[in-house]
C-alpha cells in the first residue's frame, strides 16, 4: 500500500478517494456502479489505489472507537482560568458530551441472528441496513450487524446477497475457510458439501483465505463465477450467466454441463423424499438443461429426459439407475 501512495499518481488516487466516499455514502445509483465497475476493471493499478483508499478508511473507522472511549474517560480539574482556557474546557465538554452519546453503542456486544431453512423452503430476509438475503433451501447462516462491519458465517446452504454498500462497515461473509468481501454488489454464495463457489450479478466482490487460512485472494466482477474446494490453496474462476445461477430464486435450476450428483444433491434440499445414485459412473455423467422444481415425480420425470436414467422407489426413497441396468428394490 505504500508504495501505491508514494507513487505520485494524483489523478489515479482522487479518483480513487471519491468512489471510497460515495460509496460509503450509500447513494450510488446503478449508472454510477456501472461507472464505478468500469474504472475499476480499467487497469490494475486503479484496484489497487481503490484497495489503499479502503483500507485507509477502514483504519480510519477502526480508530473511532478507541477515541471515544478515550474522550468519554477525560476529565477537567476545575481552577481558575483565562478566556483562552474557557474556550478549551467548552471544547473538551462538547467532545465529552459526543463521547457520553457514542460510548454506550460500544457497551453491549452486537446481537447475533441466526437464519435457517427448512427442505423446500426459500426465504427473504431484510436486514437493518437495507441490505438483503434470498436464502435457498437447506440453509443454515448467522448475521452479525456491528458497528464496524457486518459479518456473516455460511455454514450451509445458498444465499443471494444484495448489499448497501458502507466502506466504513464492510459487508463480510465467511464460508468455510474463504471470506467474500462486498464492494458494493448483489452476488450468490454457495457452500456445500466442502465445496464453495461465488457468482457476481452485479458490482465486485474479493474473496480472501479466511484469518488463519492460506492461499490466493481473487477480485470478481459480474458475469464470473469462483468454484472452491476448501482446503485447496487455488479457486477457478469461470465465465457465467447471473440470471441462470440467480434463477433457484424463482424456482428454476439451471445446469451447464453439472454433474449428476450434483443435480441430486441438490434436489434433495428441496424434496422431502431422499433421491440416491448406487453407481459413481452414474453420478458423474454431466448433464444441461433446466428443471422446474414443483414436482418431485415430475422433476425427476424431466431430468430423465437430459439423461437415460429410471427411477426405483423403495421405502427408503428414490434410486436413480441408468436407464436399461438391471436390479430392482
Amino acid at each position: 500500500m505504500n508504495n501505491i501512495w508514494r507513487i505520485g499518481d494524483d489523478a489515479r488516487r482522487d479518483s480513487a478517494a471519491a468512489w471510497v466516499v460515495r460509496l460509503e455514502a450509500g447513494d450510488l445509483g446503478e449508472t454510477e456502479a456501472v461507472s464505478f465497475d468500469a474504472w475499476l476493471c480499467a487497469s490494475p493499478e486503479n484496484a489497487d489505489a481503490f484497495d489503499a483508499a479502503l483500507t485507509v478508511s477502514h483504519a480510519y473507522a477502526a480508530a473511532a472507537a478507541p477515541t471515544a472511549r478515550a474522550l468519554s474517560q477525560r476529565r477537567v480539574a476545575p481552577k481558575p482560568v483565562g478566556r483562552r482556557a474557557v474556550v478549551a474546557i467548552g471544547s473538551l465538554a462538547a467532545a465529552a458530551a459526543v463521547a457520553v452519546i457514542v460510548a454506550p453503542q460500544f457497551a453491549n456486544p452486537p446481537a447475533t441472528q441466526v437464519y435457517v431453512t427448512a427442505k423446500g423452503e426459500r426465504r427473504t430476509v431484510q436486514l437493518a441496513d437495507g441490505s438483503t438475503m434470498d436464502l435457498n433451501a437447506g440453509t443454515k447462516l448467522s448475521v452479525t450487524l456491528a458497528r464496524d462491519a457486518r459479518r456473516v458465517t455460511l455454514l450451509e446452504g445458498q444465499a443471494v446477497f444484495d448489499v448497501v454498500h458502507n466502506a466504513r462497515r464492510p459487508f463480510v461473509i465467511t464460508a468455510g475457510d474463504r471470506t467474500v468481501l462486498d464492494v458494493g454488489t448483489q452476488f450468490d454464495v454457495r457452500r456445500r458439501d466442502g465445496k464453495l463457489s461465488v457468482t457476481v450479478a452485479r458490482g465486485a466482490v474479493e474473496v480472501r483465505p479466511a484469518e488463519g487460512s492460506t492461499g490466493q485472494a481473487y477480485r470478481l466482477h459480474p458475469g464470473q463465477r469462483l468454484d472452491h474446494v476448501e482446503g485447496a490453496p487455488r479457486a477457478q474462476v469461470a465465465a457465467a450467466e447471473p440470471e441462470e445461477v440467480l434463477g433457484w430464486r424463482t424456482g428454476r435450476l439451471v445446469y451447464r454441463e453439472q454433474p449428476l450428483g450434483d443435480v441430486v444433491a441438490d434436489l434433495n434440499q428441496q424434496f422431502s423424499t431422499p433421491i440416491r445414485i448406487d453407481d459413481p459412473a452414474l453420478a458423474a455423467t454431466p448433464i444441461s438443461g433446466v428443471l422446474i422444481l414443483d414436482d418431485q415425480d415430475a422433476v425427476i420425470r424431466r431430468l430423465a429426459l437430459l439423461v437415460p436414467i429410471r427411477a426405483v422407489r423403495s421405502d427408503a426413497g428414490v434410486v436413480l439407475r441408468r436407464d436399461g441396468a438391471s436390479g430392482g428394490r
